[in-house]
């Protein structure tokens, strides 16, 4: 690989330096390039620019790939946990025993949430979005931590990521109660992480809720799977708001928001909205397939397809199995869940989505899965958060200790109106 390319713009030559990654990614520094020919790059959405150099995840989407720090997703989600993983993306290693029991004392010392917090609830709506309230108590937990905010303090740096973490949880739980008139349930710390997540979801003081194993191991595994996903739209927002140096609260309240959307974490939500439209409607994937190749249609494929993953993702590989499980335990069958296989099934082996590459994505059996768990609709994107949580954090950290670190500050091509004079409001 030559170590630099050659760009001429006009009259003007420049030297670009070439970059390659520890997995053979090639790429341009173009650091230069105004500098020295005035001229910029133009690219929409980011799809071909490199905004910074990462040790955390690594994915290649023409082959279906994901690893973080190195190791394979497939063996992270059936040996590892959760808060293994959190340390993993955190400190770029796995951690021994004693390093894993002490990072998971860590955490649940710190899972309940500040009784004035509790009572932020009453003055939001019981309909509020779930991902809104999350949004605004994760904020607000800043007014509660104002001695975290020091960015110079690796010390106290580390007590905002435990905070976070540990906490997440309980607002995420808290969402939900508050939007069924529930009391809240506190933490249980002799529980797991997973387990003790839906304890506080599902039981209530009359009624008391044992989580299932299997149904825990799930909710790990799809926390494990949505971890981290190098420079996606929620994780680029967090970087970018970090890089003006805030603290960390905000940055991750940043990045729920950004997630909110449904063309990003709210993706799971819109496989379920589909899957019962066709129930309520065709009754048939085959029917709803050719519906959604016509383009005069309004029908759309939902789950499908992916900006990185050019192959099959292989988180949904991992979750087509994990959904199986979960509703063989639940003893329940679920018409969506066979309408979702009937239609992966359908678009596999239809040259229509083989030609343009469009497989099942991590949205597609994820919302199955939260679904037959009992989780309602609004609160997938939460749980998508809680699990990219560690991953936001991660490339956040990162991020202050890279020697090239500058606040992002995308250029533009101006089209607009060129230079003109004021007109007086008498002569418009």
């Amino acid at each position: 690989m030559p170590d630099k390319a050659t760009l001429k713009i006009g009259d003007k030559t420049i030297d670009l330096p070439v970059v390659q990654g520890s997995e053979e990614e090639v790429a341009l520094d173009i650091r230069h390039l105004r500098a020295e020919t005035g001229a910029i790059t133009y690219d929409p959405g980011y799809a071909n620019t490199g905004s910074c150099k990462s040790d955390i995840t690594f994915i290649d989407g023409e082959k279906g790939i994901l690893r973080y720090c190195g190791y394979p997703i497939e063996q992270l989600a059936e040996r590892s946990s959760f808060l293994e993983v959190c340390s993993l993306l955190l400190n770029g290693e796995l951690p021994n025993g004693d390093e894993l029991q002490a990072f998971q004392r860590s955490v649940s010392r710190h899972t309940m949430l500040h009784e004035d917090v509790n009572r932020f609830y009453r003055a939001l709506p019981k309909d509020a979005h779930p991902m809104a309230v999350c949004s605004t108590v994760v904020a607000a937990l800043s007014t509660f931590y104002p001695h975290l905010h020091d960015l110079g303090s690796p010390e106290r740096t580390q007590s905002a990521i435990i905070r976070l973490i540990a906490k997440l949880p309980t607002i995420a739980a808290l969402c939900f109660k508050h939007s069924k008139g529930q009391p809240a349930i506190y933490p249980d710390n002799d529980l797991d992480y997973s387990s003790n997540f839906l304890r506080m979801m599902f039981a209530t003081p009359c009624e008391s809720y044992e989580p299932d194993p299997v149904i825990a191991k799930a909710v790990d595994q799809l926390l494990v799977l949505h971890a981290d996903h190098e420079q996606n739209c929620s994780t680029s927002a967090v970087r970018l708001v970090g890089s003006s140096r805030p603290h960390l609260f905000a940055c991750i309240a940043a990045g729920i928001g950004a997630l909110w959307g449904p063309l990003h974490g709210g993706a799971n939500q819109k496989v379920i909205e589909m899957l019962e439209r066709i129930e309520r409607e065709e009754g048939s994937a085959a029917k709803f397939v050719a519906r959604a190749k016509d383009k005069g249609d309004s029908a759309r494929l939902m789950g499908f397809g992916h900006r990185v993953y050019k192959n099959y993702d292989p988180r949904a590989k991992i979750l087509r199995k994990t959904a199986i499980e979960v509703l063989d335990k639940l003893g329940v069958k679920s018409r969506l869940l066979d309408i979702g296989m009937d239609l992966e099934e359908v678009a596999l082996n239809d040259p229509y989505f083989i030609e343009r590459k469009l497989y099942p994505n991590v949205d597609f059996y994820s919302g199955i899965i939260y679904k037959a768990i009992g989780i309602p609709v609004p609160m997938f994107t939460v749980l998508f958060a809680m699990g990219r949580l560690p991953g936001w954090i991660a490339q956040w950290v990162e991020m202050h200790h890279q020697d090239d670190f500058r606040i992002g500050r995308p250029r533009q091509v101006y089209t607009g109106p060129t230079l003109r004079d004021y007109v007086s409001i008498e002569d418009r």
